[in-house]
């Protein structure tokens, strides 16, 4: 068995633009986790998608992140409302 080669290590350039999917089954809960969770900084907010049933439903968040814990912080925090069934 041969083993595959190493990938080289992503770097990320900081401040960079990042979009957080979100899925939930309300959109005008899911746009209110939005502006709760990122405060005063701005965010852009559009739907991406929604399920053959309208049951369940996406949107792209798009925000200015300053740093790797500011975009981890970001993401803890979507995945734990209670809006927000899946952070992507």
């Amino acid at each position: 068995m041969t083993t595959p080669p190493s990938m080289p290590k992503l770097t990320m350039v900081y401040p960079c633009a990042w979009v957080f999917k979100v899925i939930g089954a309300d959109v005008t809960a899911l746009r209110g986790a939005a502006i709760e969770v990122f405060g005063g900084t701005p965010c852009a907010i559009s739907h991406s998608n929604s399920s053959s049933t309208g049951k369940y439903h996406c949107l792209d968040l798009e925000v200015t992140v300053a740093d790797e814990a500011t975009r981890n912080t970001f993401h803890h925090k979507l995945k734990k409302h209670a809006a927000v069934k899946l952070v992507l």
